[in-house]
């Protein structure tokens, strides 16, 4: 019954800035008008963190915008989210926490095929400038192979 959807709203600068070590799959608790927003599209996921909060996780500064049709029930634009894990999960992402230099981060914001949010996280560290060059160095490489080749 569910329509394929094609929303797929990414954290570029996720992959630039940091290097994901293991990805997760959380459902996120919204509000009404807030999945109709993700629907439109109108979502984003730039300077986006995960942070623990009383043993349950949740993700700060995910920005939905307003719905346009909503009335003065529209929600906030910037509130915390719940993100919804089992137990084992949870535990293995406060396990990597603990350890210096990785942090939690969201890759992906879709809707699956039965029509829920689900949001893509990432353990991960932070990349030094010099990484930083290396990443879009091999990219450029990349490219300039690839355009040589369709000649």
């Amino acid at each position: 019954m569910f329509i394929k959807s094609n929303i797929l709203i990414k954290n570029k600068r996720a992959t630039f800035d940091y290097e994901i070590e293991d990805r997760f799959l959380a459902g996120i608790q919204l509000f009404g008008t807030e999945i109709k927003s993700i629907r439109d599209g109108k979502a984003g996921l730039s300077d986006t963190y995960c942070t623990f909060i009383n043993n349950e996780l949740w993700v700060r500064n995910m920005h939905i915008a307003t719905y346009f049709f909503g009335t003065y029930n529209n929600h906030d634009v910037r509130r915390d989210r719940k993100l919804l894990l089992t137990k084992k999960e949870l535990r293995k992402l406060t396990r990597a926490t603990k350890e210096t230099g990785l942090t939690i981060i969201p890759t992906k914001l879709f809707i699956n095929d039965k029509g829920l949010a689900k949001l893509e996280i990432g353990i991960a560290h932070g990349k030094k400038n010099y990484d930083k060059r290396q990443t879009l160095k091999e990219k450029e490489d990349k490219r300039s192979i690839d355009r040589a080749m369709k000649r």
